[in-house]
């Protein structure tokens, strides 16, 4: 025997009910990840806004000569939705996974246990500095200046393998007995060790010392890394002033748009040839270009922004493969002087066709 039309109605309601109660339950329920999505695209040609809202070159160079420059080289971000202290919801992860701009990672990728929004910020930011000293000496470099170094603790985490060993202050001067010239060899050298101890000769109150510390795994942004627990800065001797004024942006990954834009400033001539460029990747003083997260949202962001192309490390092409925006074309690069010749082509109205892209394997 069939059901009653009643019977069924009630029953329909009743799953509705039920459907509209896991909602609810779930809307509120903590979770174990957060959203990555686009982020602000800043010109580094153009302005930014300070401390007290006023509009200010973002590189404004003192010391040498300056130049006209024409078009944009962006600069890309990415946003974090939520943090340890408020998760999104389910309801809110599953838009995110409907939306091929955003990216839901676990929370501990992005912070890790026991290190406080606030810990993670600072951290981040001083990251920032340490880019824009670092993209300043690429670019000097590359321009023919020449630039000193020092690599300097700013602190070590508690309960990191650094901790009770390094100070603020220290001067990192080796790693294995291979002097350094910027933080971002120290940081890869820790890469190369892959987890073996590492010898570093450090420089404390004028006395030199051997110090042996064994880096931790940790994933960062996705990424496997292998780290000690410091927070570095390199300080350079540069023959010129340079300021970068850009609040509220933290990180590494902004280094070589910064390089550029410095670039740019300093020599005749328009390397952008008035196009819209946008691009992200770490950059140390040597010109290397590395690998930096959130790449797919900071190719929505670069499209968003009206750029043409975009320059991409050649170490995260693999993430870029199948992922890019209609309407914006792919570089890669590994080095200033590949982002510099990119330019030059594009300028001059050249086949871009014919300079590195990201590739499948």
């Amino acid at each position: 025997m069939s059901q009653s039309r009643p019977v069924r109605i009630g029953l329909g309601v009743w799953a509705l009910v039920v459907a509209l109660v896991a909602l609810v339950v779930l809307t509120f329920l903590p979770t174990p990840y957060v959203i990555q999505r686009p982020g602000p695209v800043y010109d580094t040609l153009g302005t930014a806004a300070s401390g007290d809202g006023e509009q200010v070159p973002l590189i404004e160079i003192d010391g040498a000569e300056t130049f006209e420059t024409s078009g944009s080289l962006n600069l890309t971000t990415v946003q974090v939705v939520g943090n340890r202290e408020r998760t999104p919801s389910w309801f809110e992860l599953a838009l995110a996974w409907m939306d091929s701009s955003r990216a839901v990672v676990p929370l501990d990728s992005v912070f890790p246990e026991g290190v406080s929004t606030e810990e993670r910020d600072e951290r981040n930011a001083m990251l920032m500095v340490d880019s824009q000293h670092e993209a300043t000496a690429a670019a000097l470099h590359e321009l023919g200046f020449d630039t000193g170094a020092e690599v300097q603790v700013v602190s070590a985490v508690e309960g990191s393998p650094a901790d009770g060993l390094l100070e603020e202050g220290d001067v990192v001067e080796a790693i294995d007995g291979v002097e350094l010239t910027s933080a971002s060899e120290l940081r890869a050298a820790i890469q190369d060790a892959e987890g073996d101890a590492v010898d570093l000769t450090v420089l404390r109150d004028g006395e030199e010392q051997q110090v042996e510390i064994t880096p931790e795994r940790e994933e960062v942004s996705g990424v496997d890394t292998w780290l000690i627990g410091i927070t570095l800065t390199t300080e350079y001797d540069f023959p010129i002033d340079v300021t970068i004024q850009l609040d509220n942006v933290g990180g590494p990954s902004a280094g070589m748009m910064f390089a550029l834009g410095i670039v740019d400033e300093l020599t005749p001539g328009e390397l952008t040839g008035g196009n819209d460029i946008a691009g992200t990747g770490t950059i140390d003083a040597t010109g290397a270009v590395g690998p930096i997260g959130g790449i797919r949202q900071k190719l929505y962001g670069a499209r968003d922004a009206g750029a043409d192309y975009f320059l991409a490390p050649s170490s995260n092409c693999a993430e870029v493969v199948g992922h890019i925006p209609d309407g914006l074309q792919v570089i890669s690069t590994a080095t200033l002087e590949e982002s510099l010749d990119a330019l030059e082509v594009i300028a001059n109205g050249g086949d871009v066709e014919e300079l590195p892209a990201c590739a499948a394997s």
